[in-house]
């Protein structure tokens, strides 16, 4: 058999390449220790394929990376449960913005955020997040959720402190105007000494 040369497979053929822009966000994913039912929800592709990921890639790196397991989180107060983690919510946020993560206006009209181009600004994001905070507490799949509930804006929304205008995550159905914790904790009434 006789092959012509435009006959021979490329692997940037257009069919191949969103299957490997699939493994590798799967991939990058992976190292966030994410889990596979979020790497599922990204990616499209099968649990099966997910961990013989893992196998063939992750376990065998220099310190072996967990593979958590249940929910995903799933519970904005999560994010106000301290100062340091507000903090990090908004920086967190922030990064999102930068990356150009798409926010609720722009997720709603696109239909859902889950995709290979907002999955990769998304690890774009933390990534950045993490040179930023080394030490945050919060992990890749808080940041899934933070990037979600944001863009479905139906529980977290982006504001600006009523006081000193500064950016803020806020809960969606706020009675009053929301305040950054700096300038909630300087007019808390201080106790006599």
């Amino acid at each position: 058999m006789i092959f012509n040369q435009n006959d021979c497979m490329r692997i940037s053929d257009d069919r191949y390449s969103r299957e490997r822009a699939r493994m590798e966000l799967a991939l990058r994913f992976l190292r966030h220790e994410a889990r596979t039912q979020t790497i599922r929800a990204w990616t499209g592709l099968s649990d099966d394929r997910i961990r013989k990921l893992y196998r063939s890639y992750m376990s065998q790196a220099r310190r072996p990376l967990p593979r958590h397991r249940g929910k995903s989180p799933h519970q904005v107060a999560y994010f106000s449960r301290s100062l340091r983690l507000q903090e990090e919510t908004v920086a967190l946020a922030s990064a999102a913005a930068r990356a150009s993560l798409p926010g609720a206006e722009t997720a709603a009209a696109a239909g859902s955020l889950p995709g290979l181009t907002r999955g990769e600004l998304l690890c774009q994001a933390f990534e950045a997040f993490r040179l930023l905070l080394p030490s945050a507490h919060i992990s890749f799949e808080h940041a899934v959720f933070l990037a979600t509930a944001l863009a479905r804006g139906d529980q977290l929304r982006l504001g600006d402190c009523s006081d000193c205008g500064s950016l803020m995550v806020t809960e969606r159905l706020l009675l009053r105007g929301a305040r950054c914790p700096h300038c909630a904790g300087a007019a808390a009434p201080r106790g006599h000494g």
